[in-house]
């Protein structure tokens, strides 16, 4: 799956990112989101950049992963893009004389990134678990996934530590899962 997606040219990643996040503005369970914890893209993922602009524009409370450990992840506040920089493993962090940390509590909404998922929510990672582990202490976030059409597979491997997420938007479909 991450060859696939490396695979894609960046007009055509591009294109299928403003499909999806357009759906993901469009959803109610963003619109109602106060609180808002999405992901700062990858070059090979879908690309959360509009998503960012809308938060903003719409005084949503935005946070981004923060890797705290190993497997560990906190939501640190992004007050703006300009707080952006480029972190461990290439990631985009926010500065670090700029970092406040959200309660996961109070997140609505998490935006979930994944290698591969299938129609009953489950979720195939990168291997690390952060959002496994994350998601458990987030009990009151809704959880939705991007992802290019060619990600959706019939069904994938779950163990116990596996969190499930609840929408999975691709260009072509929106499935809710709970």
């Amino acid at each position: 799956m991450t060859s696939a997606r490396s695979g894609l040219s960046p007009e055509e990643r591009e294109k299928l990112s403003h499909e999806v996040v357009q759906k993901i503005l469009a959803h109610p369970v963003y619109q109602n989101a106060r609180t808002v914890m999405a992901y700062a893209s990858m070059p090979e993922e879908i690309q959360m950049h509009e998503l960012f602009d809308d938060a903003f524009a719409k005084e949503k409370i935005l946070a981004i992963p923060f890797i705290v450990g190993r497997g560990t992840i906190r939501p640190v506040l992004l007050p703006n893009k300009d707080a952006l920089e480029v972190g461990d493993f290439g990631i985009l962090t926010v500065k670090q004389n700029l970092r406040t940390f959200v309660d996961t509590k109070e997140i609505d909404c998490v935006i979930v990134p994944g290698a591969a998922f299938d129609s009953h929510g489950h979720r195939l990672g990168l291997g690390g678990g952060y959002y496994d582990r994350f998601l458990k202490l987030a009990p009151n976030a809704k959880t939705i996934s991007p992802a290019f059409d060619f990600q959706l597979v019939e069904d994938l491997p779950v163990t116990p530590n596996d969190s499930d997420v609840d929408i999975i938007i691709t260009p072509t479909k929106i499935i809710e899962v709970k």
